[in-house]
């Protein structure tokens, strides 16, 4: 059976990455979620997909200048779909009180080997506090990041983001003892997915919001697709 994550929550339907679109996610009965995660200036694990908060703020500047108690001030409807209520930018820890989801991957940006450090440590802290560290598997397409998880938190399940195949996404998979592997669907073939679990990798298929593209993935065997309809992806799957 093909499992369904929600993409940002329920990105096609509500403001990615705010409560209400993770809680839209829930409604449909999809109990996986992806989120992207920066820190705030003082440390703080906020649930925001770019670096900067023009596209989905307005606002100018990036997500490390400000404050946490700054940034769940700020609206984050801007990139749509149309809502009619503010959505703040929340922090992973609201999210964490608020959503039951059985799993949850949760995708850190590029970094250098500083900022990966401190953004692992505070999963590592916040997961503990919530005793989720077997529902998580930290993502991401940097080898900063995947390094710190191996240095500080190896304990944790982890996951490459792979959109290119000039990089043997394989080879890097395993080099960094990685057990999910989110591949880009462009990078989908029977031989990859069926040569990446022989691997023992579970392949999570990224965005897929096609009904017939769901069904051909899910044909070729993926383990799970990431989409913004997580609705019309539980109808087309069953």
């Amino acid at each position: 059976m093909t499992l369904i994550y929600g993409h940002r929550g329920a990105k096609g339907e509500a403001p990615e990455n705010t409560l209400a679109s993770f809680q839209k996610c829930l409604e449909h009965g999809v109990r996986r979620c992806e989120l992207d995660l920066h820190l705030s200036r003082d440390g703080e694990l906020m649930v925001i997909h770019d670096p900067t908060l023009k596209r989905t703020t307005g606002r100018r500047g990036k997500v490390v200048e400000h404050t946490a108690d700054e940034l769940v001030g700020y609206d984050a409807r801007h990139a749509g779909p149309v809502w009619k209520q503010a959505c703040p930018i929340p922090k992973l820890e609201e999210l964490f009180e608020k959503c039951a989801f059985e799993h949850w991957q949760l995708e850190v940006k590029s970094a250098s080997r500083a900022r990966a450090e401190r953004t692992v440590l505070a999963i590592k802290a916040l997961a503990e506090r919530h005793g989720l560290q077997d529902r998580i598997t930290v993502t991401s397409s940097s080898r900063e990041v995947l390094k710190a998880l191996l240095r500080v938190a190896p304990e944790f399940s982890r996951g490459l983001v792979a959109e290119y195949t000039w990089l043997d996404p394989l080879k890097v998979a395993k080099q960094y003892g990685c057990e999910l592997l989110a591949l880009k669907w462009t990078l989908c073939s029977p031989e990859r997915v069926a040569k990446a679990q022989q691997q023992g990798l579970h392949v999570s298929v990224w965005t897929v919001n096609d009904p017939a593209l769901m069904r051909r993935l899910a044909d070729q065997g993926v383990d799970s697709l990431i989409t913004d309809f997580p609705g019309l992806a539980r109808a087309t799957l069953g």
